[in-house]
């Protein structure tokens, strides 16, 4: 691992004069420079209409206490999860609710525990028409944790000296894909800090060696996803061209501009409208496959939410291509981050739920993504109302996959405090006696099934029979190459009551003849 001493990091930053925000950006605006000429991109003042924001919220509050009004919004939201009078030709992204019908139910009283009710089992009832009973899992692979960024509520912050700085060289990367691979992972999110320690290009190379290691006995990587600074439309077409990259995602942290300025006072990322427009950007430069996300806690959740989904119509509306993923972290501690006990926002487990199950039946299409920042049994909550995909056995310091027992995230190195640290053979034993199918299925993406072919599919109702029969093919290399003896108890009991749960019968013999290749040593079956 190439590191820098604590004495050398506090030196180099000192002599950047870290308050001179003029200077710090003028130096390091160029870790991915824009050599596109005549761009011409949106205002992002008419991407995210703060006015409009409030004004919804404050119109709607006399509209959340009529039990009518609300029924009414929850029965549309079932209909639009349905795709009636919904074209085949569209995007994956549906809007499933407008802006004001989710300002509405965002405004209900979370005490009012027949509207909860109300809401979650419309939230269940879409989820599980849409993606049944799978929770498709990936791991997180931070290859440095130098930042230039200013953000006061992150442990990576270009002013924390507690942290040791360093990142993977490209020996060390493959140790540590390795070591997920033998956790059983097939999907890989790499994640990077701005810095020029570590500039795009090795990032770059990294993405494209990742996407090459292969490990006894059957380990191998079939999706690779990055989330990473704001980056050119220059960069975007790199990273389209190695053909190693699924999902591009980025969080705009927060989306009231007041605050972002305030939480990010100075560096690269203190140019809200650049980190904005960068699925703008992705989609310019080829990649149509985008997530966004905010994190909770930073400002009011009721305007963070309508804001997403104000971010998500854009897209859709002006690539049609809306985000394929929205990730909903919540503010966790970090080390040497005080700004975790200063701020106001903080969201309370009630809040949190209905904002996780408005979220599901506004954009039923999307997929939702939920990190171990969130305990065992919050995260069990959250996969019964939205939840689509979620990290297991995730480490966040550099390096650290292949150093330490697995779970064990405690140096306080990492960008945040993790809550769950159950290892990955735990986390899927337990979803398996829950009744869920883990999966690590990338088939549709590698088929090309997405955008309007999806939607068609989607809209005659066969989708399961793609996406389940894949879980079910994924969780069975699983178990067959690194579960426990006690997961494999378990997951092969509930791989006879899966098949039993697939309606029909010519795809039901097939799969079980799949599963016999499977047993015999075949890998990487899919429909």
């Amino acid at each position: 691992m190439i590191s820098f001493s604590k004495n050398y990091s506090s030196e180099f930053f000192q002599k950047l004069n870290l308050q001179n925000s003029s200077t710090l950006y003028r130096s390091f605006t160029h870790w991915s420079p824009e050599r596109e000429k005549n761009l011409i991109l949106p205002k992002s003042s008419d991407i995210i209409n703060e006015k409009e924001i409030w004004e919804v919220l404050e119109s709607t509050k006399p509209l959340a206490k009529d039990p009518k009004v609300i029924d009414n919004i929850l029965e549309k939201a079932k209909e639009r999860s349905l795709l009636k009078g919904i074209d085949s030709s569209t995007g994956e992204f549906v809007q499933g609710l407008s802006l004001k019908e989710t300002a509405t139910l965002l405004n209900v009283d979370v005490h009012n525990k027949k509207f909860m009710h109300k809401l979650y089992d419309t939230a269940l009832s879409i989820k599980e028409r849409i993606y049944g009973n799978r929770i498709v899992l990936f791991a997180p692979l931070y290859t440095s944790n130098f930042c230039l960024g200013s953000c006061k509520y992150c442990g990576y912050r270009v002013e924390n000296k507690e942290i040791k700085r360093s990142y993977l060289s490209n020996e060390e990367l493959v140790k540590e894909v390795e070591a997920i691979q033998k956790i059983g992972h097939k999907r890989i999110l790499m994640l990077c800090g701005e810095h020029p320690n570590y500039p795009f290009e090795k990032f770059l190379e990294a993405v494209q060696i990742a996407s090459k290691v292969k490990s006894p006995p059957h380990g191998d990587v079939r999706r690779i996803n990055i989330e990473i600074p704001a980056i050119s439309v220059t960069d975007m077409k790199r990273l389209k061209a190695t053909n190693c990259v699924g999902t591009v995602a980025l969080f705009q942290e927060t989306y009231h501009r007041e605050t972002y300025k305030d939480l990010h006072p100075y560096g690269p990322k203190s140019n809200y409208d650049w980190r904005l427009l960068n699925m703008d950007r992705a989609n310019l430069g080829g990649i149509d496959d985008v997530g966004i996300g905010a994190l909770f806690g930073l400002f009011d959740y009721k305007f963070e939410v309508l804001a997403l989904l104000q971010h998500a119509i854009h897209l859709e509306n002006t690539y049609n291509s809306g985000p394929h993923t929205i990730s909903i972290p919540r503010l966790r501690p970090a080390k040497n981050t005080p700004y975790f006990t200063k701020t106001k926002w903080i969201v309370d487990d009630p809040n949190f739920i209905k904002l996780v199950a408005i979220l599901r039946v506004s954009v039923p299409y999307t997929g939702m993504i939920l990190s171990t920042r969130e305990s065992q049994e919050m995260r069990k909550t959250l996969m019964h109302i939205g939840i689509s995909q979620m990290s297991a056995g995730s480490r966040t310091n550099i390096g650290s996959y292949n150093k330490k027992e697995e779970g064990d995230d405690s140096s306080g190195e990492g960008q945040f405090t993790l809550a769950d640290l159950r290892p990955t053979d735990e986390v899927i034993r337990d979803l398996l006696e829950n009744g869920y199918l883990p999966s690590f299925c990338t088939a549709c993406y590698r088929l090309g099934r997405t955008g309007e072919e999806f939607m068609s599919i989607a809209k005659r109702g066969d989708i399961h029979n793609y996406c389940h029969p894949n879980g079910i093919l994924t969780i069975a290399e699983y178990l067959q190459d690194y579960a426990s003896p006690t997961t494999k108890k378990v997951g092969f009991v509930a791989l006879q009551r899966e098949l039993l749960n697939i309606p029909s019968k010519s795809i039901r013999e097939k799969v079980k003849k799949q599963l016999k290749q499977i047993e015999s040593g075949v890998r990487d079956i899919y429909w």
